[in-house]
């Protein structure tokens, strides 16, 4: 498995300095982001399967609260 390109851009909203990340995590998925502002960490990906002849969009969201 062949190392990517990790890249992260950081800025500063109202004092509060956020980053995104990209190229660590969930390599598998067709997009990754990790969002960070302070303790919070949020974990975004996207991902596509086959096109099917659906008149819906079918949407799921899988949410983990953790507190370590």
């Amino acid at each position: 498995m062949s190392t990517g390109t990790v890249t992260t851009v950081s800025v500063e909203i109202a004092g509060t300095e956020i980053s995104f990340e990209t190229g660590r995590m969930a390599k598998q998925a067709g997009g990754a982001v990790v969002v960070r502002q302070g303790d919070t960490m949020v974990l975004c990906t996207a991902t596509v399967g086959n096109l099917r002849d659906v008149d819906f969009l079918p949407l799921t969201v899988d949410v983990e609260e953790r507190m370590y």
